[in-house]
Order: structure tokens, then C-alpha cells, then sequence
């Protein structure tokens, strides 16, 4: 189970644990009884190949999947899970699940920002609306993130006139915005024109430099090697193989994950 036992006897709080997690999409087993932690200042990055669990891994973290078994825990506080009528795993607890989405910051492939509004009200949108933060306050926590991911200038321009590469900072400004303790990217550059890629790792990179605690599942393999603290292959709904960045891409013992690796360069 990761993080390795010095990183467990760093002192560090643990963000997010994961124990035996199984998630099934009818008959497709897509979760096989996957398990991982990240403290407080890990930066956890998740690669494999399409169709391995990766993506549905991040949303049953984030509730937006509910797994068919095993334990999440987020900042301490296990999620609630019962069964509905039909067997079907559900939250026990709606309230548990708001107040935990409130610790999660996630960015998704597509920059999914309103389109009907402002870049700055879309940053504002849920700490004013949701979390009850007063609107000045918002504002200005609002305007220094995006003076932050380097879109001061475009505070009040809609999404349609903004690049992809501007919305997706965009977003990770939004999310942001919420002061999470964790933020989860899902493959945050993938719908990204190349020369857009590095705006956006930049960010990412300047959010772990500062000590921020990510789980972000990437295809950029040079960007998790030296961003990323802990590393975890998943292959078919299992972790194959995990361990230090120099250790996964350095010196890999699975043979799947040696050729998983030599695939990609």
C-alpha cells in the first residue's frame, strides 16, 4: 500500500485511504480490489493504459462513482455506503457526501466551466452558493487564484473566448477556490492541443512545489516522473505495480509495466 513506510513515518496526516475498493458496471469488473493512501503533500500520480480503472478510480474518490465495495476515507471520515433496493451500492449519508466533495478539488479532461458565465464567476460560483463564503470575499480570493494560474486579464471574459489551455487553468483555479485538502485531476491536458500542454502542467507543477496534496491520473509520463512523488500502474482494475518515480520508470519490475513504459517514448 502506498505511500511507502517513510513516507507513512514522515508525521505527515493521511488525506485519502483506499482499502480493497471494487466497483462493477453490470458485469464489467472495472475495480479489483484496489488499495493506496495519499498524506498530506503527496503528489500521487496514476498511469496505465485506456480501460485499466484509472478515471473511475478518481470519481469513486470524489463520490461522483459509487464503488460496489471496500473503504474510501477522506481526511479521516469514512464514506457512508448501503444498498438500495435493487443491490445497488448508494450513499447512506447525502450530507457526508456534500461535506466531503468540499475537501475535493477535481478537474476533469474537459474544462467543464459554465459557459453562460464569467471566468470569474464561475470561480465564485460554488464558495458563495454553496459554502455560504460572502461575495467580496469570494471575489477577492477569486482574483488572486486566477492572477495565480496567469488569467488576471481574462477575469471577466466568458469560456467561448478563451483558449483550451486557458479554460483548463480556468478550472483548476476554480477548484482552487474552495480550499480543498486534495485536488484530483483526471487526465487534465488530454483534451489539449500539444502546444497547450505545458501551460497547464506549469500550474500543476508550481500546486506541488507549494506542497499540495494531488492524485492526478496523467499520459504525460515525463511531467508524473518528476512532479510526482508516489507513482501507481494500474492494469485491468488492479495496482500491477507502484512505488518512488525513479523506482516505477527508473528500474520497473513488472514486465507489463516495462512495456507499458516502452510504449510510450
Amino acid at each position: 500500500m502506498s505511500p511507502s513506510t517513510a513516507e507513512a513515518e514522515s508525521g505527515a496526516a493521511e488525506a485519502i485511504h483506499i482499502e480493497q475498493l471494487h466497483k462493477k458496471f453490470g458485469d464489467l469488473h472495472v475495480l479489483k480490489g484496489v488499495s493506496l493512501s495519499a498524506r498530506d503533500g503527496d503528489v500521487v500520480a496514476i498511469i496505465g493504459g485506456s480501460g485499466s480503472g484509472k478515471s473511475t478510480l478518481l470519481r469513486c474518490i470524489n463520490c461522483l462513482e459509487n464503488p460496489t465495495s471496500g473503504v474510501i476515507r477522506v481526511n479521516g471520515e469514512e464514506i457512508k455506503l448501503k444498498a438500495d433496493s435493487h443491490g445497488h451500492t448508494v450513499p447512506a449519508d447525502r450530507r457526508q457526501i456534500e461535506r466531503i466533495r468540499s475537501k475535493l478539488g477535481m478537474v476533469f479532461q474537459n474544462f467543464n466551466l459554465w459557459s453562460h458565465m464569467t471566468l470569474i464567476e464561475n470561480v465564485i460560483e460554488v464558495p458563495v452558493h454553496v459554502l455560504g463564503v460572502k461575495r467580496d470575499k469570494a471575489i477577492a480570493t477569486a482574483e488572486a487564484l486566477l492572477d495565480r494560474v496567469g488569467l488576471a486579464d481574462k477575469r471577466d471574459v466568458y469560456p467561448a473566448f478563451m483558449s483550451g489551455g486557458q479554460q483548463q487553468r480556468g478550472a483548476i483555479a476554480r477548484a482552487l477556490a474552495i480550499q480543498p485538502r486534495v485536488m484530483l485531476f483526471d487526465e487534465p491536458t488530454s483534451a489539449l492541443d500539444p502546444e497547450l500542454v505545458g501551460e497547464v502542467l506549469k500550474v500543476i507543477a508550481d500546486l506541488a512545489e507549494e506542497g499540495r496534496t494531488m492524485i492526478l491520473v496523467t499520459h504525460e509520463m515525463k511531467f508524473a516522473r518528476e512532479v510526482a512523488t508516489h507513482v501507481v500502474y494500474l492494469y485491468n482494475g488492479l495496482i500491477e505495480e507502484e512505488g518512488p518515480p525513479e523506482q516505477i520508470f527508473g528500474a520497473p519490475k513488472s514486465e507489463r509495466l516495462k512495456q507499458f513504459i516502452s510504449n510510450i517514448h
